[in-house]
């Protein structure tokens, strides 16, 4: 099983696998690259009408309802924990790629800039950002109930309305909604890159512009 591919970890683990595959992504490091979002939408589809035909079983749309946001607050909630405990170390490293001061420094600024609510509710629905930003509140220092508060809201709309989505264009589209899965998912991964790429340019621009101004 290839446990960056949304279609097989539904097809080959059911819910039990998109449960873990959303703690992993928003409570451990190691989930950076896992799919969070195209496995949102790929299970709402598994629990539609059009199920069995695609995946060869039908999972249940209350349970993914139920079950997907405990499973992304308790994993955000978990990477908060580690990063408030443990979390520093890793950021002190100055070679590090993914953990560095810089990246705890860009953390603080998104905070301000949109405000700990937004920033969290936003923050799930860009990848790596969502696995990121859990360790990095926690060794800023925000309270882990003031994050918990905030985390649940932005969990339940993350899970609920990427799940939904899936399940209603099931619904629609039942008897060749096989042909569209691959583009439409490939389609959720570039709108959900797309905001880390205008952070990347935004940024980009803005060194040239310093350094122009030396």
């Amino acid at each position: 099983m290839n446990p960056l591919d949304a279609k097989e970890i539904v097809a080959t683990l059911g819910t039990l696998g998109v449960l873990a595959t959303l703690f992993i992504e928003t409570g451990l490091l190691v989930g950076l690259l896992l799919p969070g979002d195209s496995l949102l939408f790929v299970a709402g589809i598994a629990a539609s009408g059009t199920a069995k035909e695609i995946f060869g079983n039908q999972l249940s749309y209350t349970q993914l309802l139920i079950w997907a946001p405990i499973a992304a607050t308790v994993g955000s909630q978990c990477g908060h924990w580690l990063g408030a405990k443990y979390g520093r170390p890793f950021f002190d490293r100055p070679n590090s790629r993914f953990f560095n001061q810089e990246r705890v420094a860009t953390t603080e600024h998104w905070l301000m800039k949109y405000g700990l609510g937004k920033a969290l509710i936003l923050s799930h629905f860009i990848p790596f950002v969502r696995t990121l930003i859990n360790p990095l509140c926690g060794i800023i220092g925000i309270p882990a109930k003031k994050f918990f508060i905030w985390n649940i809201i932005g969990s339940y709309i993350w899970t609920v309305s990427l799940i939904s989505a899936g399940y209603l264009l099931g619904e629609r589209l039942e008897g060749s909604v096989d042909k569209y899965l691959l583009p439409i998912v490939a389609l959720i991964i570039v709108l959900s890159l797309a905001p880390i790429a205008i952070e990347f340019l935004k940024d980009k621009k803005r060194k040239n512009s310093t350094d122009q101004d030396r």
